[in-house]
């Protein structure tokens, strides 16, 4: 069926209508506009998202005119309307560039038709519109519908003439967060995709929901925007251009940049991106327009597996817990400070702000419940490990602008480790 048809169809019984309607349903506009958003935001996921995301905002731009026109051809059905048009075919336009397909715009419309129906059913008879009119409404309502649709799958087609590479793209991307293609295997679909394929990769990831502007993003960077956390593969090591680009991209201004690894390691640097972001997200790491995981990597490590990290704190100090938890707090910021200082007793007392005498008693107490493990090489490393793993948790835990129960001064965080022998219990009297 032709777009000429289509707006034959619609415009005939539109020009049929008693144009006193306009009168009757210019009012309910408004209000229709909003029962109609929130039906669709309910029943459609994509658009249940921020308020002010794109796929919002492109829903109440639709709604709002498509609602305007069609009260207007009823005034008028001889009114030209090729603005309210052209906004159909962009809309189209709009869900190509984001790499979908229709399915989601056209179930929107689907849902638009019958509430605005719904409505109708309720106004008319009591303005007391005829079953004759209102039959007339319902035809011209969802041929109206059928013409949206059309001009909407226009600027679609419009948009997609590299369809077909796009699909490929996507088939790659997807092939690369896979750890069982073979070399060849994704060569290959490098090749149809019309992609380079580099030595090594980045993955980059956004926040869910973040707004991005897909027409900024460089040729050679593959991306999946919709995704519920929206990320990027860039080839090679991100450049200060790059990241500059990227900002372009995703304009909110919150980018993880994950660890440059060989192609096929992909997943990881996606993995890790995704971590970092969680911590972020959660405090643990500071927020920054952009964050390199290369700078967290410490941090990445010792909380990379939780569950592990309760395992190991249960063997070497679970002791500790029959101690209060304002005593245990005390023994383990201490603990913590005579581990990364190595310093003395004096030496840590400087450390904490506390008196020589205080180190020296509470590293007895430390000492009568870990023994041995205090001089063992390998029980140190895990119980300083341990120790750093919680401090990045309660870090994670507690309100934004309070302090860890046991964190210290910014001082101590950064202290080095130098290298002076780590002191035996004789060393704790000096």
């Amino acid at each position: 069926m032709t777009q000429q048809t289509l707006t034959r169809e619609a415009a005939s019984p539109r020009s049929r209508l008693p144009r006193r309607l306009a009168l009757l349903m210019r009012p309910e506009l408004p209000s229709l506009a909003g029962e109609i958003i929130d039906e669709v935001r309910r029943s459609i996921p994509e658009y249940g998202r921020p308020l002010k995301g794109p796929y919002v905002e492109a829903l109440r731009i639709g709604v709002d005119r498509a609602l305007t026109d069609f009260v207007d051809r009823v005034a008028n059905p001889l009114e030209p309307s090729a603005r309210h048009r052209e906004t159909y075919r962009r809309l189209g336009r709009f869900e190509a560039q984001e790499g979908r397909t229709l399915d989601t715009f056209q179930a929107a419309l689907r849902i638009g038709a019958q509430v605005a129906w719904r409505r109708i059913m309720k106004v008319g008879p009591r303005r007391r519109v005829s079953p004759e009119v209102m039959a007339q409404l319902a035809d011209a309502l969802f041929a109206y519908i059928d013409e949206l649709a059309a001009l909407a799958l226009e600027g679609y087609l419009d948009a997609r003439p590299d369809g077909e590479a796009e699909a490929h793209r996507r088939r790659l991307l997807e092939l690369l967060l896979r750890r069982d293609v073979s070399s060849r295997v994704l060569a290959e679909a490098a090749e149809r995709a019309g992609w380079t394929l580099p030595d090594e990769a980045t993955a980059v990831v956004a926040p869910p929901g973040a707004r991005y502007v897909r027409a900024a993003l460089d040729e050679d960077v593959l991306a999946d925007l919709t995704a519920a956390q929206p990320f990027l593969v860039v080839p090679g090591r991100p450049t200060p251009e790059r990241r500059r680009s990227l900002l372009r991209v995703l304009p909110d201004r919150q980018v993880v940049i994950g660890l440059t690894v060989p192609i096929a390691g992909v997943a990881d640097s996606l993995r890790w991106a995704r971590c970092a972001l969680g911590l972020v997200e959660t405090g643990v790491i500071e927020d920054a327009p952009v964050t390199d995981c290369g700078e967290h990597l410490i941090t990445l490590w010792l909380l990379s597996d939780q569950a592990l990290i309760g395992q190991l704190a249960h063997r070497h100090l679970g002791e500790m817990d029959g101690f209060s938890p304002r005593q245990r707090d005390r023994l383990l910021e201490t603990l913590h400070a005579w581990l990364v200082t190595r310093g003395t007793a004096n030496d840590i007392a400087r450390e904490l702000g506390v008196h020589p005498q205080t180190v020296r008693y509470r590293m007895r107490q430390v000492e009568g419940v870990l023994g041995d493990r205090l001089t063992d090489r390998e029980a140190r490393f895990a119980i300083e490990a341990v120790l750093r793993a919680m401090r990045l948790r309660e870090r994670a835990a507690r309100p934004p602008g309070t302090s860890a129960a046991w964190d210290g001064a910014a001082a101590r965080e950064r202290a080095p480790i130098d290298n002076r022998p780590i002191p035996d219990r004789r060393d704790m009297s000096t």
